[in-house]
C-alpha cells in the first residue's frame, strides 16, 4: 500500500503541474491527492511504521479498545495533529491575504507605487526583488510574496512580464527568509530546535543567500529588454478613500504584518495568532472609520467585502498539497530518503544540496524535520570525528541545511509556500515557470551554494 500511495502522490502532481493540460484546477487535484493519499494509507496499514513504533506503544498502553481499533484511532490522532500544523498555515494565509485585500481596497498600495516611477523592466526587477528579499527577512516569505503580489498587479499590466516578475519575486523572497530567523519556517524550526542560533544564521547565510538572488537578476539583466506597460486607470473611476485614510490603512497593515515574528517572540504562541490579532485591530478600525458612509460604499471597504475578493481555491489547494505530503511523512518515505542521502553520500555539503532539490518537489517543512530527526545535534566537544563535527550547534551541516532547503525550493512553483501562494494567486502555469524561471532558480540555488562551500570549506 506505501507505493500505491506513492504513486498516487506522482499521479496527483503530474495533474497539478499539467493543469492546462488536462483542464482540472490544480485545487481540486490537490485535494484528491491529499485525501487519497491518507484514505488509502489508512485503509491498507496493517502495522505501525517503525518511526512511529515508540509513539504507538505510547498511545496504545491509554487505549482500551482492541488492537485494530487502536490502529485506525492512533492514525486519526496523527492526522489531526498534522492538521494543527497544516491549520496554522493556512489561517497564517487567509489572515494575510485579507490584511493585504483591505489595504488594496484602499488604494493603500499607491503609497508605494506612486513612488516608483520608472518603467525599464531591468530596473524596476532589481527594485522589485531589493524590496522583496529585505522585506521576506523582516516578516516571512510567504506574506512578503502576497504583497508583492498586489504590488506587482497595480505596476505591470501584461500578464506574461508580470509572470515574469512573480517568479523573480518567489526567488527573492525564499532567498531573504533564508538568511533570517524569522523569514523562513524551516529556518525557524532549526532556530527553535537549538540547532542554530539568531546571530550564525544572519552572519553566515546572507552572502550566500545574496548570491542566490544576485546571479539570477544579473542573467535577467542581459536577456530582459523594453519597458512595463502599466495597468490603465480610468479618468472617471472616482478614489474610494481619503488620502488620510489611505495612508492610515496602509501604515496599519505594514505595522500589523511586522508585528508577528514580535507576537510570536513575545508569546511563543504560533504566528496565526498574532496575524489574526493585526486583522481583529484593522476590522475594528476601518468599520469605525467608516461608519459614516452609506452602504455600498462601506461594504467594499469593509473586512466582510474583502473575504468576497480572497481567492479561496488557493487555499484549498494548499490544504491539498500539505495533506498529501504529511502522508508521505507518516508512511515513512520522507525518513528513508533522509537515511538513504546519509547512508549513500556521506558529505554534508551533497546531501543538503540535495535536499534542497528534494524541497521543490515535496515540502521543506517534513523534509527539515526529518533531518532534525535523522542527525542529533553532537554536543560541542563530544565530537568524535570530523563527520560528528558538522552537527553541533551552529555546525555546517545546520547552516547549509537552512541555506538548502530555504532557496532549493524556489526551482519549481509548488517547492514553497511563497511559490504556491503567489502561483494561487496569479495563476501561474507550472510548465511556464518551468520553462522560464526553474533555470535561473537553480543557477542562483548553486551559486549561493558554491559561495557557502568557499566560505567553510
Amino acid at each position: 500500500m506505501e507505493f500505491i500511495v506513492l504513486a498516487i502522490f506522482v499521479i496527483g502532481y503530474l495533474f497539478i503541474a499539467l493543469e492546462h493540460t488536462f483542464h482540472v484546477d490544480k485545487a481540486a487535484s490537490a485535494l484528491l491527492t491529499g485525501t487519497l493519499c491518507w484514505g488509502l494509507f489508512v485503509i491498507g496499514v496493517h502495522d505501525v511504521p517503525s518511526h512511529l513504533a515508540e509513539d504507538f506503544a505510547s498511545f496504545k498502553a491509554h487505549f482500551t479498545g482492541d488492537s485494530a481499533m487502536a490502529l485506525h484511532t492512533f492514525f486519526e490522532h496523527r492526522l489531526l495533529h498534522h492538521m494543527e500544523d497544516i491549520s496554522s498555515i493556512l489561517f497564517f494565509l487567509l489572515g494575510a491575504m485579507t490584511i493585504v485585500e483591505l489595504v488594496d481596497a484602499h488604494e493603500g498600495f499607491a503609497v508605494i507605487t506612486d513612488r516608483i516611477k520608472t518603467s525599464n523592466k531591468v530596473r524596476l526587477l532589481w527594485i522589485l526583488a531589493i524590496l522583496t528579499f529585505f522585506f521576506s527577512a523582516v516578516l516571512d516569505n510567504l506574506t512578503t510574496s502576497i504583497v508583492m503580489v498586489s504590488l506587482l498587479r497595480k505596476l505591470i499590466d501584461d500578464k506574461e512580464t508580470r509572470w515574469m516578475f512573480a517568479g523573480v519575486v518567489v526567488i527573492a523572497a525564499n532567498a531573504g527568509g533564508a538568511w533570517s530567523p524569522i523569514g523562513d519556517i524551516t529556518t525557524t524550526m532549526l532556530w527553535i530546535g537549538n540547532q542554530l542560533t539568531a546571530d550564525v544564521i544572519v552572519t553566515n547565510l546572507i552572502v550566500p543567500s545574496i548570491a542566490c538572488l544576485l546571479v539570477p537578476l544579473g542573467i535577467l539583466s542581459f536577456t530582459m529588454k523594453g519597458e512595463i506597460s502599466r495597468p490603465e486607470i480610468s479618468l472617471h473611476k472616482v478614489d474610494p478613500t481619503t488620502a488620510g485614510e489611505r495612508n492610515l490603512v496602509f501604515f496599519m497593515g505594514v505595522a500589523g504584518l511586522l508585528f508577528v515574528p514580535v507576537f510570536k517572540t513575545v508569546t511563543h504562541l504560533p504566528p496565526f495568532m498574532g496575524m489574526m490579532l493585526s486583522l481583529g485591530v484593522m476590522w475594528v478600525v476601518t468599520e469605525i472609520i467608516h461608519r459614516s458612509k452609506n452602504h455600498e460604499e462601506r461594504s467594499q471597504l469593509s473586512v466582510i467585502g474583502v473575504l468576497r475578493k480572497i481567492d479561496a481555491a488557493s487555499v484549498l489547494f494548499f490544504l491539498g498539497i500539505l495533506l498529501a505530503v504529511a502522508a508521505l511523512q507518516e508512511i515513512g518515505h520522507l525518513i528513508n530518503a533522509a537515511s538513504w542521502l546519509r547512508d549513500s553520500m556521506g558529505n554534508v555539503y551533497a546531501i543538503n544540496v540535495t535536499i534542497g532539490f528534494l524541497s521543490a518537489i515535496v515540502d521543506n517543512v517534513p523534509l527539515v524535520a526529518a533531518s532534525m530527526g535523522m542527525y542529533d545535534v553532537t554536543a560541542v566537544g563530544a565530537a568524535a570525528s570530523e563527520w560528528e563535527g558538522y552537527f553541533v550547534q551552529n555546525g555546517i551541516f545546520w547552516q547549509f541545511l537552512a541555506y538548502c532547503a530555504g532557496t532549493g525550493g524556489s526551482a519549481l512553483i509548488i517547492g514553497s509556500a511563497a511559490g504556491v501562494a503567489v502561483m494561487g494567486l496569479e495563476r501561474i502555469d507550472f510548465v511556464w515557470y518551468l520553462k522560464k524561471i526553474s533555470l535561473l532558480a537553480i543557477s542562483g540555488y548553486l551559486a549561493g551554494a558554491l559561495v557557502f562551500w568557499l566560505m567553510f570549506r
